[in-house]
């Protein structure tokens, strides 16, 4: 087949989820939109991962090894390669400054210049246990002036950056790997579940205004924000919508399973008084469940209200609160839920809209697959660059080590 074959996992809490899709070569007579073509997909419900972390690599890896067979089955194609989400609340960032001299005689700014000031960036203590996953350059500084984004072949004496560095727990980060080598993949690259995803649903329009991207999965919610075209926080918090199956199960004296189908078919964070008194076979047929959906409401609001306050609150510390143009992207699984919309607004007072992944043919129209389809999103992005060594993989090239046996 002509074109780049690329696969990505997303390893959720929910479920496992694997894409394989062919990166056509440019064609004039086909709109950009959809040059990225689906040839398979594979998906398994998620055990041995808590709250997106791998706690059972060996478990895990047979999850991941049916999923990816499932979507090799569809597409008709064999791969032994894909890219891989990386998430948690373990996953979180922090602001640093590298400084170096220029190093050519000229004084012109070159590619391993930038590579020198971004190593320099690391070069600060983390706590025990944690290991830098990225790093992100906000803008670049030469010989004093700030605000530059592109400096290769400008002159200088004197380079520095600020960036955004990304990490995580080494031990987590362990599992995750293993986990991968167990299912016989090889991973090509480790992506940020939540920059994945922006990859998918965000442009670089909003991007530039500055805009919050909220991935809310089964056992996390995951935050980045954006401005002037550069990544400047991210953070993932321990909350995410099987918290809500969770209360409703607790709520309706119900079962996890009946509760979740509950969520799906009738949940909504705003009350509908039109709305009768709903009855439910419960799972397994063992009888019936009533309850009425004001009740039901009641319920989920709390919930949701709770994650985007700690939302609130993180963007309070970063002073960005209410003054990002381009609003709140919602996007994974939990957007899915009725009026969230509704609630964010009030909470965030920003406006809100629901972001699906772009660029795939056939269309990908569901927010629960905006990482993996972001990771096939970076992989494609990343097949033009030669030699697979600038940007952003030559950023993270030092993950790869963590896959080897």
């Amino acid at each position: 087949m002509n074109g780049h074959i690329i696969a990505g996992v997303d390893i959720g809490t929910h479920t496992t989820k694997t894409l394989i899709a062919v990166k056509k070569p440019a064609d004039s007579q086909r709109p950009e939109e959809t040059d990225i073509q689906v040839l398979g997909f594979g998906q398994e419900p998620s055990s041995g991962i808590r709250r997106g972390v791998v706690i059972n690599p060996q478990e895990v890896g047979e999850i991941i090894k049916r999923s990816f067979e499932k979507a090799q089955e569809n597409a008709g194609q064999k791969i032994s390669s894909a890219y891989v989400n990386i998430g948690g609340s373990h996953i979180a960032s922090t602001s640093s400054k590298g400084l170096i001299s220029v190093s050519r005689a000229d004084g012109k700014i070159s590619e391993s210049d930038i590579d020198r000031v971004l190593q320099a960036a690391q070069t600060f203590s983390l706590p025990s246990n944690k290991e830098i996953l990225q790093v992100f350059p906000k803008e670049f500084i030469v010989d004093g002036e700030k605000g530059i984004k592109e400096v290769v072949g400008m002159q200088g004496v004197r380079l520095e950056v600020e960036a955004i560095v990304i990490y995580g727990f080494s031990p987590y980060i362990k599992n995750l790997s293993q986990a991968v080598v167990s299912s016989g993949l090889q991973a090509n690259d480790l992506i940020p579940s939540v920059l994945a995803s922006a990859r998918a649903v965000l442009d670089e329009r909003q991007k530039e205004l500055g805009v919050i991207l909220l991935d809310i999965g089964a056992g996390t919610t995951e935050l980045a924000v954006f401005e002037e075209g550069s990544l400047i926080h991210l953070a993932v918090f321990p909350v995410g919508s099987a918290n809500i199956t969770h209360d409703i199960a607790v709520g309706l004296r119900t079962d996890v399973d009946t509760a979740e189908r509950i969520k799906l078919e009738y949940g909504t964070c705003v009350y509908s008084p039109q709305k009768k008194v709903i009855k439910i076979e419960t799972a397994g047929g063992e009888g019936y469940l009533t309850f009425s959906p004001k009740i039901l409401m009641q319920i989920i609001e709390p919930r949701v209200s709770e994650v985007f306050d700690l939302v609130s609150k993180e963007l309070k510390k970063i002073s960005k609160s209410g003054i990002l143009p381009a609003g709140v992207v919602l996007t994974g699984g939990g957007a899915k839920l009725p009026k969230i919309c509704d609630i964010a607004k009030k909470e965030l007072k920003l406006p809100v809209k629901i972001g699906i992944p772009r660029g795939f043919f056939p269309p990908q129209e569901d927010p629960a697959f905006s990482a993996v389809c972001g990771m096939i999103l970076t992989a494609a992005d990343s097949t033009e660059v030669e030699g697979f060594e600038k940007g952003i993989l030559k950023r993270i090239k030092k993950i790869f080590r963590a896959f080897i046996p």
